[in-house]
C-alpha cells in the first residue's frame, strides 16, 4: 500500500513545487520551466519519442525523479513495457553497473503505474 501511495505523493509533490517555483517570479526559472515543456513537444521526433528519449537519460543521469516523471508519461503515451524494458537496456549499456540501482526504481514504478491503469481499467469496466 505504501508503494501504491508513492506515485501519488511523487505527483502531488512536484505539482505543489512546481506551483511554488513558479510563483517565485524569477523570469530566467520560469523560462527554463517553459523549455523543459517545450522541448518535450512534438517537432522533428514526437512527443513520445522524446519522453523515452528522457527516461534514458534520467537513467543515465540517475534521477529517480526524472525516471518516476518520464516512466508516468511513457506509459499515458501508449509505451508497452518491452519498449521500455529495451530502452532501459540502452541506459545501462551507456551508463553502466551504476545505473542498476536506478534501474531497480525504474522497474518498481513501472510496475506500480501498470497496477495502477489496471485498478482504473477494472473500475471503468
Amino acid at each position: 500500500m505504501a508503494e501504491e501511495n508513492r506515485l501519488a505523493r511523487f505527483r502531488a509533490y512536484r505539482a505543489r513545487m512546481n506551483e511554488r517555483i513558479s510563483a517565485i517570479g524569477h523570469r530566467e526559472i520560469n523560462r527554463f520551466f517553459a523549455l523543459d515543456g517545450a522541448t518535450y513537444r512534438d517537432g522533428a521526433l514526437d512527443a513520445r519519442t522524446k519522453e523515452l528519449l528522457g527516461l534514458i537519460a534520467s537513467l543515465v543521469l540517475r534521477c529517480n525523479d526524472c525516471v518516476d516523471y518520464h516512466l508516468d508519461r511513457c506509459v499515458q503515451l501508449g509505451w508497452s513495457d518491452a519498449e521500455l524494458y529495451d530502452a532501459m537496456q540502452v541506459a545501462l549499456m551507456v551508463g553502466g553497473s551504476i545505473v542498476i540501482p536506478h534501474l531497480r526504481h525504474a522497474v518498481e514504478t513501472l510496475d506500480l503505474l501498470r497496477a495502477e491503469q489496471q485498478r482504473s481499467h477494472q473500475t471503468s469496466d
